[in-house]
């Protein structure tokens, strides 16, 4: 894809499904402005290159590059998630893991990497151990004791991949994540899978734990205001039983591995 400004411009327009006019509108400037900032013919300013990012609902980490393409330094910080800068937010997290257990609950990217897991989630996965490198997506979907471990496969990776498309940063997967995900799609045994949604209204992931199989569904937060880009990227996914079934399985589970 072409990276000047304009032609980036000229892709968020067309993902927000709005007219130059439109957006001319929002960023409060004029359509015929709008058009030579898109051909290039004029350079924006970087305050130009802000509302229109901010008009076209752009993630931060893609700001970023708009900022760069009209030739100014990036604004939004990009911390590692143990930097000091991001104390606070990793207390909060830490705090909602901790809490949550003995349910399972974990931490993501936007590339639905695994960050950090309580010892809800590694009790959940205790005959796959998890490794470092962790993509939540290739454990379900791609062969391997994960996979194997939920019963309800064929139900799940349907609706896995159409969550992953909805729950992208901004609505629109980035490069990294929409190849993972057409490669998983790709997938001679996902491809025959039936994608019609069942008539419910929550839909759970049915795991085999110590011989039994427990029903979850999952409740995902994200940060409110972030003013970083892994801020804005990560996500918390807690897990809730499904039914006082699952609940009462999975709370003996839990005291039996003490």
């Amino acid at each position: 894809m072409d990276s000047s400004f304009g032609a980036l411009v000229r892709y968020w327009r067309r993902v927000r499904a709005m007219s130059q006019l439109a957006l001319a509108s929002a960023a409060m400037t004029t359509p015929r402005h709008m058009s030579f900032l898109e051909t290039g013919r004029s350079h924006p300013s970087r305050e130009m290159v802000l509302r229109l990012a901010g008009a076209l609902d752009v993630p931060l980490r893609d700001r970023n590059g708009m900022l760069l393409a009209a030739g100014f330094a990036p604004l939004y910080a990009h911390s590692g998630l143990d930097d000091p800068a991001m104390r606070r937010v990793a207390a909060a997290i830490g705090q909602m893991l901790d809490r949550h257990d003995p349910l399972p609950a974990v931490v993501m990217d936007r590339g639905w990497n695994l960050l950090r897991a309580n010892q809800g989630a590694a009790r959940l996965f205790a005959s796959a151990p998890i490794p470092a490198d962790a993509n939540v997506l290739k454990l379900i979907i791609e062969p391997g004791p994960v996979r194997d471990a939920v019963a309800n496969w064929g139900d799940v990776v349907p609706a896995l991949l159409e969550r992953a498309r909805r729950e992208a940063v901004g609505g629109v997967l980035d490069l990294a994540t929409a190849e993972l995900v057409q490669q998983l799609r790709s997938r001679p045994e996902v491809e025959r899978l039936i994608t019609a949604p069942p008539a419910i209204p929550v839909f759970d992931v049915h795991f085999r734990v110590g011989g039994a199989v427990i029903r979850f569904f999952s409740i995902v937060s994200t940060i409110g205001t972030p003013i970083d880009v892994t801020a804005q990227e990560l996500r918390v996914e807690a897990f809730f039983p499904s039914d006082h079934e699952s609940a009462e399985r999975w709370n003996a589970e839990f005291r039996a591995a003490i």
